[in-house]
């Protein structure tokens, strides 16, 4: 494997926004993106890859390795959450989408950025001269819109309202309800992607594009990540707004409640795939802020087969415990019949598996869908117990969406452009 170190390029909506300039500018595929906190660096870039439909069993279907620094490349797409809505429609864009790239640009803890290469390669010809000069991310501003909608408050209402009754009947314990904004976009959404995470800093962002459209997470919240024979999981139950106090969070017996019932529910999950004995939860009931709200993070660990595939794993965990509900199966059920659209990408998961560095996967929320017209779609939602507040769990949706809704509030307003007003 080759590793060039690059220095200071910048940061990486400066470095992204430049590579994006240079494919484009040189009819290349898009660049992908993990930012945040991936591989425990700042940044993980593909500078060009080519994301095509694949068959959902494929996605992802890379031996992870191990490595504690170097990332190298590797596979780099999304899966979509895989059922219906009540309306019985099929995906809006491919249900899963990757590719291959040999070399990434990793930005350290330090902001120095690296070059590496899991053939050797040395860096394409066109990137060092797209690196000379990164653009700064405000560049970015107002060269796109997204004009949204108004959420469905009654349809939302009504599920809600539904799972209480399920709950009753005792039928779940929890489940997950969620709702859809839908828009328009117009301009690109990579720069969508690089103002939203100038402006909110998501630990578990993710960027994919391709001919039939974009995928631009803005997620908190961590998936799976996998290192040899070990794998973590970080659900994310228990959400107030940034101006209520944390400890608050951590006081809400409806928010303790729904953590502790999505931990049981992974250890379940990485249980049916364990080491026998080996899952633990080393985190409990963390608060944590996340662009717009406070969160209740805790974490699951566990001991893999060495030789486990990692489809395996995803047959054991996917979806996401913390967007399905207790019992899963019987939740998922009931969401298709309670939620009238398809999910689609939201509430899936993106992210990279490398050979050399390991597998790490978000949970898609904080994420819009893009199509090949210009369709955004953006999903919000939250876990509903026997305690919830139909109001309180709209009030909850608005919360989580107002971050991702703003990164196109300040393009539209300069172009004097509608968006969705998010109050009751």
């Amino acid at each position: 494997m080759r590793i060039d170190r690059l220095g200071d390029l910048g940061s990486p909506p400066e470095v992204l926004r430049a590579i994006g300039d240079a494919t484009n500018r040189l009819d290349l595929p898009p660049p992908a993106a993990l930012t945040g906190h991936w591989f425990g660096a700042s940044a993980v870039i593909a500078p060009s890859v080519l994301i095509q439909p694949v068959d959902v069993a494929d996605a992802f279907a890379v031996r992870p390795g191990s490595h504690s620094t170097a990332v190298g490349g590797g596979w780099i797409g999304y899966l979509s959450y895989p059922d219906p809505g009540s309306d019985g429609r099929g995906a809006r864009i491919p249900e899963a989408a990757g590719g291959w790239t040999d070399c990434v640009l990793r930005c350290d803890q330090d902001r120095q950025w690296w070059y590496e290469s899991l053939s050797g390669a040395p860096m394409p010809d066109w990137l060092p001269e797209a690196l000379a000069a990164p653009s700064p991310p405000s560049t970015a501003l107002g060269a796109y819109r997204i004009d949204w909608d108004t959420a469905d408050r009654a349809a939302h209402r009504a599920g809600v309202l539904a799972c209480l009754e399920a709950i009753r009947d005792g039928e779940v314990y929890q489940a997950c309800v969620c709702t859809q904004f839908t828009g328009t976009i117009a301009g690109e959404p990579l720069d969508f992607f690089i103002d939203g995470v100038a402006r909110t800093a998501p630990e578990r962002a993710a960027y994919v594009a391709g001919p039939w459209g974009a995928v631009a997470s803005l997620s908190p919240e961590l998936f799976l990540c996998r290192r040899g024979d070990l794998v973590t999981s970080s659900p994310i139950k228990g959400t107030l707004p940034l101006y209520a106090p944390p400890s608050a969070l951590r006081a809400s017996i409806k928010d303790v409640a729904e953590n502790v019932m999505i931990v049981d529910l992974v250890r379940n999950d990485l249980g049916r795939v364990a080491v026998t004995g080996s899952v633990t939860v080393p985190e409990l009931l963390v608060v944590r802020p996340a662009p717009g709200v406070w969160h209740l993070v805790s974490t699951v660990a566990a001991q893999l087969p060495v030789d486990l595939q990692t489809s395996a794993l995803l047959d054991a965990a996917f979806p996401p415990a913390s967007v399905t509900g207790t019992p899963k199966l019987r939740a998922r059920q009931l969401i298709s019949q309670w939620e009238h659209d398809r999910r689609g990408v939201y509430c899936g998961t993106v992210g990279l598996a490398s050979p050399v560095a390991g597998c790490e996967l978000n949970v898609a929320i904080r994420t819009v869908e893009f199509d090949g017209a210009g369709n955004a779609v953006l999903g919000s939602g939250g876990g509903i117990t026997a305690d919830s507040d139909a109001d309180a769990e709209w009030e909850e949706c608005l919360h989580k969406a107002a971050p991702i809704i703003g990164a196109g509030a300040a393009s539209a307003a300069r172009s004097q452009h509608r968006v969705v007003e998010l109050t009751p």
